[in-house]
C-alpha cells in the first residue's frame, strides 16, 4: 500500500483531483450508507442536494490528494488573514487553531509549519496496523508533530501551548465517551469534544479559526483565518455549543467542500476518558 501511495504522490494535483471526482461519485452512488448520511447531514443544515452536490466530488478529491500531501512535494498554499497568526505569535502565548472537516484540512498544519513555525496536531490512530504504520510516518514534517488521542497525546498538546507553540484540532470530530458533551450542531445534538475549552483555559491560549480551501484545477490551497471573538463559556455544554456555532459558520462559508458524509451524529465509542 505504501508503494501505491508513493506512486500517487508523484502525480500532479490536477490529475489526482480529476481521479478524485470519479472516486467521489462512485462512492456516493455505490454506498447507500454514505449517501444517506451525506443527504441527511446536508438537509439538517438546510441545504438541498443541488446546493452541495459539488461536495461529492470534493470528498473524492480529499481522498486522492492525501498521498500527495503525505509523501509528495509541498503543495502551493496562500494565506488570507495570516496577519492574525503573526499577531498572535508576537504575543508569546500559545495558539489553538480550530477547523472542521472542511476543504483540505490536511494541508493546514503543513502550510503553517512551513510559513510560521512549529505546530502539533491531534489525530486518531488508525485501527488497522498497516494503515497506522503508514499514517504515523506520513505526517512527519519539519516543525510538524502529531499527538494521538490519548492522555499522553493531550499532555503533549498542553505542553506545546504552554511553551508558546501552536496546536491544531478538528473539533467536529466525534470524541470517545467521556471526552465530550451533547451540544447542538446544525440544529441536532451531536457529541462534541470539550478539549478546546480545556486546553485554552489551562494554557491561557489564543484561539483562531481556520479553513483550508481547495482551489480548482490543481492550483493549490488557500488558508482562511478568522478571529475567535469573546471567551469560552464556563459551562462545558455552552462552550461546546460555542465551538459548534463557529464550525457551522466556517462550513457555511464554503458548504460545497464540507464532508457531509462524515458520521457526525454517531454515538461515541467507549474508551478511556482523557
Amino acid at each position: 500500500m505504501k508503494i501505491l501511495f508513493r506512486a500517487l504522490a508523484q502525480m500532479p494535483l490536477v490529475v489526482l483531483h480529476a481521479l478524485g471526482i470519479a472516486v467521489g461519485w462512485c462512492t456516493f452512488l455505490l454506498s447507500s450508507g454514505y449517501r444517506q448520511r451525506f443527504l441527511g447531514n446536508a438537509r439538517r443544515a438546510g441545504y438541498a442536494f443541488a446546493s452541495v452536490r459539488a461536495a461529492v466530488a470534493e470528498g473524492g478529491k480529499l481522498a486522492m490528494e492525501t498521498p500527495r500531501l503525505w509523501f509528495g512535494a509541498p503543495a502551493r498554499a496562500e494565506w488570507i488573514g495570516g496577519e492574525l497568526i503573526a499577531a498572535a505569535r508576537a504575543s508569546g502565548r500559545g495558539i489553538l487553531l480550530l477547523t472542521p472537516h472542511l476543504g483540505c484540512f490536511e494541508v493546514i498544519p503543513q502550510a503553517y509549519a512551513r510559513d510560521f513555525g512549529r505546530i502539533t496536531v491531534l489525530y486518531r490512530p488508525a485501527r488497522k496496523r498497516w494503515l497506522r504504520d503508514l499514517v504515523d510516518h506520513a505526517r512527519e514534517r519539519e516543525n510538524l508533530a502529531a499527538a494521538p488521542t490519548t492522555l499522553a497525546g493531550v499532555k503533549l498538546l498542553l505542553k506545546a501551548l504552554k511553551s508558546g507553540e501552536t496546536v491544531g484540532l478538528l473539533p467536529d470530530q466525534v470524541p470517545p465517551q467521556g471526552m465530550g458533551v451533547w451540544a447542538p450542531f446544525f440544529g441536532e445534538v451531536a457529541y462534541t469534544m470539550t478539549l478546546p475549552m480545556r486546553l485554552a483555559r489551562q494554557a491561557n491560549a489564543q484561539v483562531l479559526l481556520i479553513r483550508g480551501e481547495r482551489l480548482g484545477w490543481g492550483r493549490g490551497y488557500r488558508m482562511h483565518v478568522r478571529a475567535w471573538d469573546g471567551e469560552f463559556a464556563s459551562e462545558p455544554e455552552e462552550a461546546a455549543a460555542q465551538v459548534n456555532r463557529r464550525m457551522e459558520a466556517l462550513i457555511r462559508e464554503c458548504p460545497t467542500q464540507y464532508m457531509w458524509g462524515y458520521a457526525r451524529y454517531k454515538q461515541p465509542r467507549a474508551e478511556l476518558a482523557l
